[in-house]
């Protein structure tokens, strides 16, 4: 453990990236292995607090997909798929030396921990599935495909955490000043002529085709044989109410909640998220 509370640590992928990971604690921890994989434009940074709750007996590692933070973008946008992305992560367990893991998924990362559960299942001890589920309202993906490496970079990291405000507010609508800068510093790098740029590859949006048109059921009820705790934001317009009863409907022993007062994705510091995935992981262990 470093000064800052994790490692900063490499691995190969098949194609030969340089792929980024935080590894908080250590292999003699007690706990299972907690794996945190971010959204489609998010990154390791997103899950540093909710790390820190868990690393004095769970070690947590917390990845950058390709195209994403400290990893290499792809020069091939083609290969910003979900097949490759669960490759990127079983070469990542194998690295890490992480034979079964409790996955904390938000938006695109609980979808890949849907994939997964097709994939790889005997990987999987639990899920957690922020925001996400087996259908997706083509509200959330239209307002989505209409920001994603198309919005103009902002001069400076204040006009930064206003323009996130003005994107995100209706879905986080009690988040303080303080806050959107913390969202602000996470979503957007200062490079060293002090120029802001994306902390992601603009090429993902190109990549991934019509998700509302998939049926990806199958891949949430590969994971009936898993414990779930599935979480929704209340205001959320990806994962819609309706989805979310038929989720329960299909896996009457997955664990639902609602999360108040939050659209997508739920930051995972909000009381209800933290109360759920303790008692989550808690149950999971015993």
């Amino acid at each position: 453990m470093t000064d800052q509370d994790y490692k900063d640590c490499y691995f190969r992928s098949q194609d030969g990236l340089s792929l980024y990971y935080r590894d908080y604690g250590n292999e003699s921890l007690p706990g299972t292995p907690i794996l945190c994989l971010a959204g489609l434009t998010r990154h390791s940074a997103d899950f540093h607090d909710l790390a820190l709750r868990f690393s004095g007996r769970h070690r947590v590692l917390a990845m950058d997909l390709r195209g994403r933070g400290n990893s290499d973008y792809d020069p091939d946008a083609s290969h910003y798929t979900p097949a490759t992305y669960v490759n990127d992560i079983g070469h990542l367990l194998t690295a890490a030396n992480c034979h079964q893991i409790i996955v904390i998924g938000t938006s695109l990362g609980g979808l890949l921990a849907m994939v997964m559960g097709a994939a790889k299942p005997t990987a999987l001890r639990a899920v957690v599935l922020n925001d996400v589920g087996p259908e997706i309202d083509p509200t959330g993906i239209a307002r989505i495909q209409a920001y994603v490496g198309k919005a103009s970079v902002p001069s400076t990291m204040a006009e930064a955490a206003q323009a996130m405000q003005q994107i995100y507010g209706i879905a986080f609508p009690d988040l303080s000043p303080e806050d959107w800068m913390k969202q602000a510093e996470a979503s957007y790098r200062i490079g060293n002529d002090g120029n802001l740029s994306l902390a992601y590859d603009p090429a993902i949006a190109t990549t991934g085709g019509d998700v509302t048109k998939l049926n990806l059921w199958p891949y949430f009820n590969s994971l009936r044989s898993i414990p779930l705790l599935a979480l929704r934001g209340e205001l959320s317009d990806l994962l819609n109410a309706k989805t979310f009863f038929e989720m329960q409907k299909q896996n009457p022993d997955m664990i639902a909640v609602t999360v108040k007062n939050r659209g997508h994705a739920p930051l995972l510091d909000e009381p209800d998220c933290l109360l759920a995935i303790d008692h989550f992981i808690e149950n999971v262990e015993k």
